[in-house]
């Protein structure tokens, strides 16, 4: 019988059990496939699996040694079904990987299995025609938010150690809050993949989620590097994200902010993830209340965000019109309105937070804020309609938050940080200056060990209370 204690372990006492030869990788295929078919069904995170191809895979293993992984299933994997969460693709198999995909193998990833994402990763819930919805393993009521709401729901539950996801406008932080793990944004070019569409799209990237800091930089560290098919690519820095990760640098002056001047708050949020930033001081950080301007955000991301579904989903619009769902028929049809006087609006709006984000970082070292700005909401909502008495104009501004963020450059983290009174998982957003990950995996580290709540999950799926 696979021993399932396994899951219980971290990603890097797991690498470490395999180097030593005390587990194989097809020993732990084996504790996942036995983890998946028991809680699985009460969560829905990973509805397509590929274990034979996994275990074909897992013989001569470098730098995860071996250490099974799921992907997104925005990304392709050779031979592996990729929906998109669309029916349009709901029989593809692509014949080859993404770049990111065939990085991870020659590094020692085993991909058994694809996360669940919202159609076309559109959405910070959940939700798609082709495999029904993710939920939050602390409430199966709630929604795991998006887009990479199935890699989180399988890292809390014990179905991965690490898990590939991504993010545009927090796909990798919302879930990360919602379901008590921990998710990175990196910087531009950090993580290479396959351009699609246009070789400097750089709204979305993609990156490590883990159930620990020291996980998700071990993840990272597999995943960094330049490859020449991704011109934007940065190459491997010469010092580990893991090693950076332990060695206690701390920050010396963090800011906290509970809106980043933009969005309203659920009150329980902010005051969760305050307590939190605040208890930086006992490691002697000086906390004080502050945040760059990011007065043109959500003007600036709308813009951007509908060009990006333009120019990737116009065709789709004009052929399959039919069979996309509301909101993404909505942004493309957006993008498709745009002229030139509001991208190069858009843009200048862009270039404009951007200096003022890294004229902010010259005084602080890190950017704290929520992560999300609501807990975990009922699944059967398609999303956050309004929050604190305002109401959203559309499907995504809630999110202003965190794609402030991405607007800015800067590789961003969601910490779990404290509970709701009903239970739920509140995350910290924490944000560095751009290409800046090894100083904020030390600060998440440290708050994380501040904190305390290392080792909350996995869990076992929760029922409604």
């Amino acid at each position: 019988m696979a021993d399932q204690g396994l899951v219980r372990e971290t990603a890097c006492a797991i690498v470490d059990k395999l180097r030593r030869g005390d587990v194989t990788p097809l020993d732990l295929l084996d504790v996942l496939e036995q983890r998946i078919g028991e809680v699985d069904t009460k969560v829905n995170a990973l509805p397509t699996l590929c274990f034979d191809r996994a275990r074909a895979r897992a013989k001569a293993m470098m730098q995860l040694a071996g250490l099974p992984l799921p992907i997104k299933d925005l990304t392709d994997v050779a031979g592996v079904l990729t929906t998109q969460g669309s029916p349009i693709y709901r029989d593809r198999v692509p014949a080859e990987s993404d770049i990111l995909v065939a990085h991870l193998e020659q590094n020692g990833g085993v991909i058994y299995a694809k996360s669940n994402t919202p159609e076309f990763g559109a959405g910070a819930n959940t939700f798609n025609e082709v495999f029904g919805a993710t939920l939050n393993p602390w409430d199966t009521s709630r929604s795991a938010a998006g887009s990479s709401g199935g890699a989180a729901a399988a890292l809390a539950t014990g179905m991965a150690w690490l898990a590939h996801g991504s993010d545009m406008g927090g796909s990798l932080r919302n879930p990360a809050s919602f379901c008590g793990i921990v998710g990175l944004r990196p910087s531009i070019g950090r993580v290479a993949h396959t351009p699609h569409f246009k070789v400097d799209r750089n709204l979305g990237v993609q990156g490590p989620m883990a159930r620990n800091v020291e996980d998700l930089a071990l993840l990272l560290d597999a995943m960094s590097g330049e490859h020449p098919a991704d011109p934007l690519s940065l190459p491997r820095l010469t010092t580990s994200f893991l090693s950076a990760t332990r060695g206690g640098r701390k920050p010396k002056r963090v800011a906290y902010s509970p809106d980043l001047g933009i969005t309203p708050v659920d009150p329980e949020v902010a005051a969760i993830t305050r307590k939190a930033a605040e208890r930086f001081a006992e490691a002697g950080v000086a906390v004080e209340q502050a945040h760059p301007d990011l007065r043109e955000a959500h003007e600036c991301f709308h813009v951007l965000r509908a060009f990006d579904f333009a120019i990737s989903k116009a065709e789709l619009l004009r052929t399959r019109r039919d069979q996309l769902k509301p909101e993404v028929i909505w942004n493309i049809e957006e993008g498709l309105k745009l002229t030139v006087e509001k991208l190069q609006r858009a843009e200048a709006q862009r270039v404009a937070m951007t200096e003022r984000t890294l004229k902010f970082f010259e005084t602080y070292d890190l950017l704290l804020s929520p992560a999300t700005i609501v807990p975990p909401y009922p699944v059967g909502n398609r999303y956050v309609a309004e929050c604190a008495g305002k109401k959203f104009d559309n499907y995504v501004e809630w999110l202003g938050i965190v794609y402030a963020i991405t607007l800015a450059c800067c590789p961003a983290l969601s910490l779990p940080c404290g509970f709701t009174a009903s239970g739920l998982p509140v995350g910290l957003q924490m944000v560095a200056r751009p290409r800046a990950e090894a100083d904020l995996l030390a600060g998440a580290r440290v708050l994380e060990d501040i904190l305390g709540l290392r080792g909350t999950t996995p869990i076992d799926p929760r029922p409604p209370k």
